[in-house]
């Protein structure tokens, strides 16, 4: 079995180049068949006369010499028939003698030239011949030896032409084979999870668009590996931090001589709330998990959704009011949208929660919806510390933390930007935002109009 694609473009060719060599031999040999017949004719009208106008011009002793040195020349064959029909035949060695019919030899000796129609098996002409005074008929029978010379020259420039093209396809294969043998090395060493994979090309065509295609690939798979690495850095790190305080005041506890009893509930609280902390970093794991599926459930209704912000407002009313934050609200008219109510619900809990964590005691935070034709637009604005320009493309991205200290303090996650973005998403929408340090943040949501 031929396993290689180099052997086989070579096994390919061969085949395909000596079928059709051999397939271009026979169809032109019948092609011109005729013509060459006809061309031989000619040439052996001309022969003939010339045979003639030799012996009529040296008039030889001896006619069987004169007849065989000219057989010899012109390597024709020689049947001479005399009045009375009785032939003498001057030919070459393994030659066929040709059958001439008594019709055809009576017209020659009657002094007509005579030309073997094509349909027969040998080509042959008749000239009439005086010798002496007395009318003979000259045959010349096309030589087969001519014929196998030209067919073993043809034969010869198509051995040429195929050894000539299949040293060409040697080099040609190897050519073509040795982007997919780079191709298959990159692969396997990208299985064995080698991401740092790139194979140069210049190749414009379709090998040079499949090594570009595999390239991008393993760009993305790289991505998509150093994302997991994250990810998975970022959960050990956001679970063992609540857990190494949960622990290490649970044994402080545990043990009456290390804590006195009237720092118990201190210690109780730290752990209640690393506890909590938990709770909502699993509680968004799943959120996101459930999020990224294509089974998470969409209930669209139309709402008042300037009700929904108030709502949200009103619910976050100890946060806001504990630091003194001043909550300004405003739109025109009332706003309906046809979206996710629960799941809307959970992007602005998100956005004002993070308004209220940054935001100093006795600042202020806006929310103002306003819409065109087809998008409804909510922004809310911050007096907090900012975020600095280079950190704002990265926002939104899962676990990410302007200031790991301040969240830590704080008790976020880095999570609840990105359910938020990855909701607006879901509905078709968009957010951005937009920040400078020192003073505040904006965070804007396009909804779309349905």
């Amino acid at each position: 079995m031929i396993k290689t694609l180099y052997v086989r473009i070579i096994f390919t060719f061969l085949v395909v180049i000596i079928f059709s060599l051999v397939s271009s031999f026979f169809i032109a040999h019948f092609l011109f068949q005729k013509e060459i017949n006809h061309i031989g004719q000619n040439d052996m009208i001309a022969v003939g006369e010339d045979i003639i106008s030799l012996y009529k011009q040296t008039r030889p002793d001896e006619v069987d010499t004169f007849i065989k040195r000219m057989v010899k020349i012109s390597s024709y064959p020689i049947h001479m028939y005399n009045a009375s029909g009785k032939v003498k035949i001057y030919g070459l060695p393994k030659t066929n003698i040709v059958k001439i019919a008594p019709e055809v030899v009576r017209q020659v000796l009657g002094g007509q030239s005579y030309t073997s129609p094509a349909k027969v098996e040998q080509t042959f002409i008749g000239l009439p011949f005086l010798f002496d005074g007395e009318p003979h008929a000259m045959f010349m029978q096309f030589s087969p030896q001519n014929e196998n010379v030209l067919n073993r020259m043809m034969l010869l420039m198509l051995l040429f032409g195929l050894l000539i093209g299949s040293l060409c396809i040697l080099i040609a294969a190897r050519y073509l084979v040795k982007p997919i043998q780079a191709l298959t090395q990159a692969t396997k060493r990208l299985a064995k999870g080698d991401f740092d994979v790139e194979i140069k090309t210049k190749h414009v065509d379709e090998m040079g668009a499949l090594t570009r295609s595999f390239n991008e690939m393993a760009s993305e798979l790289k991505q998509l590996e150093q994302m997991r690495q994250d990810f998975v850095s970022n959960i050990s790190h956001e679970i063992q931090t609540p857990l190494t305080s949960i622990s290490g005041f649970a044994l402080a506890m545990k043990n009456s001589n290390l804590v006195a009893e009237n720092e118990r509930n201190y210690y109780l609280d730290i752990v209640i709330a690393e506890s909590g902390r938990l709770s909502r970093l699993s509680d968004n794991l799943l959120k996101l998990a459930s999020l990224d599926s294509e089974h998470h459930p969409f209930e669209e209704i139309t709402y008042n959704l300037d009700e929904q912000i108030r709502l949200i407002v009103v619910t976050c009313e100890p946060q806001w009011s504990a630091k003194g934050i001043r909550i300004e609200l405003e739109w025109a008219e009332a706003v309906k949208i046809t979206a996710d109510r629960d799941q809307l619900n959970q992007v602005w809990m998100n956005l004002l929660g993070n308004g209220i964590k940054f935001t100093p005691v006795g600042g202020h935070i806006e929310i103002r919806i306003t819409h065109s034709v087809n998008e409804i637009f909510v922004a809310i604005t911050d007096s907090g510390i900012g975020i600095a320009p280079e950190q704002l493309d990265h926002v939104f991205e899962r676990f990410y933390k302007t200031d790991l200290s301040r969240n830590r303090n704080i008790g976020g996650n880095g999570l609840g930007l990105a359910i938020a973005k990855k909701i607006v998403s879901l509905h078709h929408g968009n957010i951005e935002m937009k920040s400078q340090v020192g003073q505040g943040t904006t965070v804007v949501v396009h909804l779309p109009i349905r």
